[in-house]
């Protein structure tokens, strides 16, 4: 969505995706991106960045997808735990970035932290760059801290939002 309203993509069925699950399938296409259950379609069209998004169990699954196409698209990781260097190890010869943004970025004031790869170059850079800075502020970062990111930063917004809820919720139980 910051892709889209920050106008870094024309429009958004220029935004390939791909998921598993139907429902998700048909909410993303519900918002005029191209979506498909398909890695290997969204990984053969992509032309700048291949994002993988996924819970840290399926990343490997997701890896062997994307090694079946040939792209020289940027491969930026959000899922979590995952390092670099297991990227690299089942990416061999691509461009890697993991990045850790947070919830915020849903309202575009997002406080993303990243890490670069070993083969990654100054264009790669600000193309994370763009992307993270259409929903925040984006920090690099040595990769031995993206766990604190995420923790923290990744995490604590979250927590953050339950807590005012409940201070609110507490308020008209009271009679507010």
């Amino acid at each position: 969505g910051g892709l889209v309203s920050e106008k870094l993509v024309k429009d958004p069925a220029s935004i390939s995706c791909s998921d598993v699950y139907k429902p998700s399938v048909e909410r993303a296409a519900s918002k005029g991106y191209s979506a498909t259950q398909s890695n290997e379609t969204v990984c053969s069209t992509a032309k700048d960045a291949i994002v993988i998004a996924g819970k840290p169990d399926v990343v490997k699954v997701v890896c062997g997808d994307i090694r079946k196409v040939e792209s020289d698209a940027l491969i930026i990781s959000v899922a979590g735990g995952v390092s670099l260097a297991t990227l690299e190890e089942e990416l061999p010869g691509r461009r890697c970035v993991r990045v850790m943004p947070n919830t915020p970025c849903l309202v575009g004031e997002a406080a993303s932290g990243y890490a670069m790869g070993k083969l990654c170059t100054d264009n790669d850079r600000e193309i994370v760059q763009k992307l993270l800075g259409a929903v925040g502020v984006a920090k690099e970062i040595k990769e031995v801290l993206l766990n604190a990111v995420t923790g923290l930063s990744g995490s604590g917004p979250a927590y953050v939002y339950q807590f005012i809820e409940a201070l609110a919720d507490g308020g008209v139980r009271s009679g507010l």
